[in-house]
């Protein structure tokens, strides 16, 4: 860990851990020995960060969101407030599964919303956007907005994060990317 680190005087950080500059860690947080967080990255208060878990660059992980065993969240991925990750398919207290954990991969500039669960197997794709609420139980394509439970698409989405009309050839009315879509795949030309 580096100097050019905040950590807040309430947090945890157990060593060795990678750390990378700019990243600040707040109240209450727990990050487990062996983690690797990105620089510039911000976990919120209450955030906990386990042994096999891995934060890309520019990552922000929202109040109250644990990172299991397994979780990978690529660079400038964002979890809102109280995002769940799970890491067994059937768990039971009395029953042992560390060796079925399953990861999932949360690929670049996803968006996760306040209060998703995200179960463990799956793998959300670049700039995804899943909405506050959802639960995901299987892939998501990438730029595919999902809600529900359980999530399903329901649009597309931009890189920058605005809802695209859900035409054969799409422009974002924010920034001016333009995408081909089609039923299954949202391409940036």
């Amino acid at each position: 860990m580096t100097a050019k680190v905040f950590v807040h005087p309430t947090a945890l950080v157990d060593e060795p851990c990678e750390i990378g500059e700019g990243t600040k860690i707040w109240h209450f947080s727990h990050v487990m020995k062996n983690a690797r967080i990105g620089r510039n990255c911000v976990l919120g208060q209450n955030v906990y960060v386990g042994s096999r878990a891995v934060l890309g660059d520019g990552a922000k992980v929202q109040n109250n969101v644990s990172l299991y065993d397994d979780v990978t969240l690529e660079a400038d991925v964002f979890c809102g407030p109280s995002a769940v990750f799970t890491n067994v398919l059937n768990p039971r207290a009395f029953i042992e599964r560390k060796n079925e954990y399953r990861p999932t991969l949360v690929r670049k500039g996803a968006s996760i919303g306040a209060n998703a669960t995200i179960v463990c197997g799956t793998t959300l794709g670049e700039y995804c956007f899943v909405a506050a609420g959802a639960t995901v139980t299987r892939d998501v394509a990438a730029y595919a907005l999902v809600k529900g439970s359980p999530a399903r698409r329901t649009g597309w989405v931009c890189r920058c994060g605005e809802k695209l009309a859900n035409a054969a050839s799409a422009e974002c009315g924010r920034c001016g990317l333009r995408y081909r879509i089609d039923t299954e795949a949202c391409t940036p030309l």
